[in-house]
């Protein structure tokens, strides 16, 4: 049976979206403790930790998450939140552009430098990081979005390897397109046209859920998955 060791304490970003909500109950239903970091001023998931904190403030989270780590380690951290926008490449501001950068991938360096400490000091950690199906080039309008997850795909390689040593593994999870509250919103005019795009280039005709990314996300976090590190793995159904 694979288990995560006892005792562990997990940090989720975005665990109050649809699939940080399900990584958190995959978690939790492990026996891990966890605790949701999301905006300040959320509604915290009942029975969990709660933090906020705006990702798009890196020296405030340095900071704040810094001073939180300190009293809480935390052995798992899943860089879950993200800010996405779909619109033609030459009508994003620069400022819209930079803060997709900064919350979908410097805050998860940032995260991960203030976590990992203790986590070297125990041999043992696990960083989770959600990338994107977006990065294979057959999606318009995301720019910002795919330059930010790419970043983090890197950004994944890089720590896997200097952090390997120290028996922490570093890994990253590439959703397809989720059944989500986001896609209402970024395709509520055309939900059916979406629909209709997603299941004509999955191999597998079935829409993706939240609970398929938490599945794989809990298996990352196992002893089962000791060796596997510096990995980004899809969940798109055969795209």
């Amino acid at each position: 049976m694979l288990t995560v060791p006892p005792g562990k304490h997990a940090l989720v970003t975005g665990g109050l979206g649809t699939i940080g909500q399900a990584i958190v109950e995959a978690l939790a239903g492990a026996g891990v403790r966890v605790t949701v970091l999301d905006r300040p001023g959320s509604e915290p998931l009942a029975g969990h930790g709660f933090l906020g904190a705006d990702l798009n403030d890196l020296a405030g989270i340095e900071d704040g998450v810094g001073h939180f780590v300190t009293e809480n380690p935390v052995d798992i951290l899943i860089n879950n939140a993200a800010w996405i926008i779909n619109q033609p490449h030459e009508t994003f501001s620069i400022a819209e552009y930079e803060d997709q950068i900064r919350i979908n991938s410097s805050a998860c360096f940032i995260l991960s430098r203030v976590c990992t400490p203790h986590m070297k000091a125990q041999g043992w950690g696990r960083i989770v990081n959600l990338t994107s199906i977006t990065m294979n080039g057959q999606w318009d309008g995301y720019v910002p979005y795919v330059a930010s997850k790419a970043a983090l795909h890197g950004l994944t390689k890089g720590l896997a390897r200097e952090l390997g040593p120290h028996g922490i593994t570093v890994n990253a999870i590439a959703p397809g397109a989720v059944l989500s509250g986001t896609e209402n919103r970024v395709y509520g005019d055309r939900l059916q046209e979406y629909n209709d795009f997603i299941l004509t280039h999955q191999s597998v005709k079935k829409r993706i859920e939240a609970v398929d990314i938490a599945a794989l996300g809990l298996f990352l976090c196992t002893d089962g998955a000791r060796l596997i590190s510096g990995q980004d793995i899809g969940v798109d159904g055969g795209w």
